[in-house]
């Protein structure tokens, strides 16, 4: 993972460039007010049997999937843009379950990405969140890395160069401000079983639904192909909370 880094790459192929154009001139939605006795919903939180965190009501009608980077710009906008509204006019009033996957795109997403799912679903949103909107400071120490810092690296055992990467980075002082100490920052980058669950998303998400570039979307489990902004998202998700 960490022979060629290149932190800051795009989100994926042309369909993800051409979202960016898109979601950029995309309205910000505001937050409506949650339904009376309905904001159980977006308390409800839970790991996914596939490996994602879902929000909202299990049995809601419409379930939908997002793919997506934390070190992606469009999947930041998106999230910008786009939750708000998702959160206050379908998550809250029980129409829709969200589930997020992450699909690692490089050595720093993998990094963040691991430290946000360590601590569970409970914490996993917050911390996402987090990530997103702080996503150019947290990115830039990587982009600033000598090639002797990434050199180093190659001698070193892969879990070794895992944390050791994250905090050439920086990423254990930002997460250690939002809730990771330094003695849960090596297990949570190093967690077997979360590698294990990041690549099987990764599989399913190629072999099932196509991805090719983030952020990506699957609405009752069908795949939205050319689908990668609010602006394309928001009418079929009306459509199919109706």
């Amino acid at each position: 993972m960490f022979g060629a880094v290149a932190v800051l790459s795009a989100c994926g192929q042309e369909s993800s460039e051409a979202a960016g154009s898109k979601a950029g001139s995309a309205p910000k939605a505001e937050t409506p007010s949650a339904p009376a006795g309905k904001g159980k919903w977006l308390e409800t939180v839970k790991a996914t049997p596939e490996g994602g965190f879902s929000i909202g009501n299990p049995n809601a009608p419409v379930k939908l999937i997002e793919f997506a980077s934390l070190t992606c710009p469009h999947c930041r906008d998106f999230h910008e843009m786009a939750m708000p509204a998702i959160k206050g006019q379908y998550i809250a009033t029980g129409k829709v379950l969200y589930e997020f996957r992450n699909f690692v795109l490089n050595p720093a997403d993998y990094g963040a990405t691991m430290l946000a799912r360590c601590q569970g679903p409970s914490a996993f949103f917050g911390l996402a969140d987090a990530f997103f909107k702080n996503q150019q400071t947290w990115i830039e120490p990587f982009t600033k890395l000598t090639e002797a810092q990434t050199s180093q690296l190659q001698s070193l055992s892969p879990d070794e160069q895992v944390v050791t990467y994250a905090k050439l980075g920086g990423l254990d002082t930002f997460v250690r401000a939002r809730g990771i100490p330094e003695a849960k920052f090596k297990a949570c980058l190093t967690d077997a079983n979360q590698r294990s669950q990041l690549e099987a998303i990764r599989k399913t998400a190629v072999e099932q639904y196509k991805v090719t570039g983030t952020p990506a979307f699957v609405l009752n489990d069908k795949s939205l192909e050319g689908v990668h902004s609010w602006a394309d998202l928001e009418p079929l998700l009306k459509d199919a909370a109706k």
